[in-house]
């Protein structure tokens, strides 16, 4: 017959948690006339039990935990230090530093052979819910949580249950003892449990004076002799024995083992019939949800609400589930566990996409309707598992992602372009636009502001292009960022953007705001989509018109897509030299006929020669930055404008990327290479007095 755990916590220090625990052993150890054993999983107040039971333990738990081979009765004794009245000890590092090395997975393993080998084992976790006790306590059968008669305890022993509760541990299962109890005082047991909402399973009375001499004399008050605190820890026991406490509380303290009979029944329901059955529990949970709590009242600015908020709705949730038969559905603690997450993401959150991401390998998240979601990881598209259950909970999702930043999206206006509050681009379009459902995308913004050491790094250009690049910014040439559709373009003109001189005065300009340079002066100007009515947009055109009137050094515009490509060529052949800008084109030729067409948005009728001298004037040089086939990002040409020659705008190659070839592992081959070509401006530099050094373009 397996024997049971009994974990013993507090919600302060003070209640006497860890004599109550030691006095427990020894009174089940009478009272079943078998050995009991002790462990002291107390990291915080390390040593404490050795002082009161007065065995000093030969090993410790870390020795225990780091132990590799089978826990059985013999392999236990080498560790535990036996007491003559029937108590086998195990203590706890000395140390503190020791104390917090002990490897809790390892424990896990240890706490399940010793129920095999022990009838009762009483552990004493502590009064902080740190991941050793949380282990311990996920094999308990039985939590007690001690607490005095004093308000302080009293409130933290409420928290500490609430946080139980939770977690998901059964009402059933965490019962409250109280200690130190004196008839008459105010603060009785009926008080405790009314104001903690669970009643009192024992009062033991106070004993100082025998309390503190057993303590003195390093023996268990049990062992010491008879008297009210002695008589309370063995009637608390006896308690436990007569009613088959232990014995009722097996069935619900485990629920993994019901998880291993469940996935065993053949008369189970199926994967699919269970996949429905969670989405219509979900579903349920959530309606009961919002007709309980007002989950749009919240300050999302205000991160202390935020968590106030989702701790408050996790024990509603919980709540509302005690309420469903999910015996079918959640058979483990894991199943619970994952099931109040995503109800939790729904409703606060934004659902499945919340684990996507919080992933830092996830580059980019693609849903396209209820069912289908994608993500870009390492450079491949892959498809997920997790889906969403409705359309309507993809609409909630985008709804929360645009309200915060003042966009909107309906029928009228199906599409929308919005930023998270860490910056990531979303992008979103319903239907009738979108056949198939509504449709995010959504561009992951880096957590760390990625620099030229970490290209470099990642292969995207050599440390010759970086520092030919920086030498570029600083002598104010103006750049035009060229690449397809997630091929890095932004991240490139991030990096460009850290080179700028600290003294100068940043003007940016973006649709959705995700330039984040370093420089302490940068004024960041974002569009705004018409109003209901229809009036009141500001688009980039009108931005760049702004910048021109606010005394920029340089004008950095997150993409040109249309007329205000005029505006950015005008601003940089008329005192803004080291303006950049980012365009959708595949080669720097192609940039070139691509700035061409755009100025030609603008419809101020310029003839092709003009427009065509006027970025031969403005622009000097294009940086293109392409994504190859592998998933990988690399600067494949830097190449210099020189000018027009008749017709037609010349372009010199400084770095050139050359393909070689694939690996056997998909990965292409290729190396970056100097064409030998030496700008015109490194020249110019020169007769200033600058030292550029002309091995940048050379490939030794």
């Amino acid at each position: 017959m397996a024997g049971n755990i009994i974990t013993i916590i507090g919600g302060k220090g003070g209640v006497g948690k860890s004599q109550v625990a030691a006095n427990l052993a020894f009174a089940y150890a009478a009272e079943l006339r078998a050995k009991t054993l002790l462990l002291d999983f107390d990291q915080r107040a390390c040593g404490d039990q050795n002082i009161i039971t007065g065995i000093k333990s030969k090993k410790n738990l870390k020795e225990l935990a780091d132990f590799s081979g089978a826990i059985d009765p013999k392999s236990i004794q080498l560790f535990t230090t036996d007491h003559k009245n029937g108590v086998s000890f195990i203590g706890m590092p000395t140390e503190p530093i020791a104390a917090n090395q002990v490897n809790v997975e390892s424990l896990g393993k240890v706490l399940k052979a010793i129920t095999n080998i022990y009838p009762v084992t009483i552990i004493d976790g502590g009064s902080e819910l740190t991941p050793l006790t949380l282990k311990a306590l996920e094999f308990s059968t039985l939590i007690f949580i001690v607490v005095s008669p004093d308000l302080l305890a009293v409130n933290q022993s409420k928290r500490l249950y609430t946080e139980l509760v939770t977690m998901l541990f059964p009402k059933d299962m965490i019962q409250l003892v109280v200690n130190q109890a004196v008839n008459g005082h105010p603060v009785s047991p009926e008080v405790i449990g009314n104001q903690i909402g669970k009643p009192v399973f024992h009062a033991i009375p106070r004993d100082d004076a025998n309390c503190v001499a057993a303590l003195s004399r390093s023996i268990p008050a049990i062992v010491a002799g008879k008297g009210p605190f002695s008589s309370g820890v063995t009637d608390c026991v006896r308690k436990l024995i007569q009613k088959n406490v232990l014995k009722t509380l097996e069935k619900i303290a485990k629920p993994q083992d019901v998880g291993n009979q469940g996935s065993a029944n053949k008369e189970g329901p199926s994967d699919d019939k269970k996949k429905d059955m969670w989405t219509e529990l979900k579903s349920r949970i959530h309606k009961s949800l919002v007709e309980e709590m007002d989950l749009k009242k919240q300050d999302d600015n205000d991160p202390k609400a935020k968590i106030i908020l989702r701790e408050q709705t996790k024990k509603m949730v919980v709540e509302l589930l005690g309420k469903e038969d999910t015996k079918a559905i959640l058979a483990t603690r894991e199943d619970m566990n994952r099931i109040v997450k995503e109800i939790l993401d729904e409703a606060l959150g934004l659902g499945p996409l919340e684990d996507m991401l919080s992933d830092k390998s996830i580059s980019e998240i693609m849903v396209v309707g209820p069912k289908k979601i994608y993500f870009e990881q390492k450079g491949k598209v892959r498809k997920s598992e997790v889906t969403f259950t409705n359309d309507r909970q993809v609409m909630n999702v985008i709804e929360r992602i645009v309200a915060p930043i003042g966009r909107r999206i309906d029928e009228k206006t199906p599409y929308v372009d919005a930023r998270l509050a860490d910056g990531s681009r979303v992008h979103a379009i319903i239907p009738p636009c979108a056949i198939d459902g509504c449709v995010i995308t959504i561009r992951k913004f880096p957590d760390k502001r990625l620099d030229y050491k970490d290209l470099v790094k990642f292969g995207s250009m050599t440390e010759g292009m970086a520092d030919f690049l920086r030498i570029s910014v600083e002598a104010h040439r103006n750049m035009v960022v060229s690449g397809g559709t997630g091929s890095g373009k932004t991240t490139l003109i991030n990096m460009l953007g850290g080179f700028i001189q600290s003294n100068e005065r940043i003007i940016t300009c973006e649709d959705s705001a995700e330039l984040n340079f370093p420089q302490d002066h940068v004024v960041r100007l974002e569009t705004r989509p018409p109003s209901l009515e229809g009036d009141g947009e500001i688009d980039i055109r009108c931005l760049v018109k702004q910048t021109l009137r606010m005394r920029p050094d340089r004008i950095v515009v997150g993409e040109c897509r249309g007329g205000e490509t005029l505006d950015m060529l005008q601003a940089m052949n008329t005192g803004h030299d080291g303006s950049m800008t980012t365009v959708h084109s595949n080669t720097p030729r192609d940039a070139i006929s691509r700035l061409e067409t755009l100025v030609q948005y603008a419809g101020a009728g310029l003839p092709q020669k003009a427009i065509k001298e006027m970025i031969a004037s403005a622009v000097h040089m294009i940086v293109q930055q392409s994504r190859l086939d592998d998933g990988s990002r690399k600067v494949l040409y830097i190449t210099e404008i020189g000018g027009m020659q008749g017709e037609v705008v010349t372009l010199q190659d400084i770095f050139v990327f050359k393909q070689e070839g694939m690996g056997k592992d998909g990965k292409i081959i290729g190396k970056f290479m100097a064409t030998g070509f030496i700008p015109k401006f490194i020249e110019k530099l020169e007769q200033k007095g600058y030292k550029i050094p002309r091995g940048l373009f050379t490939n030794q």
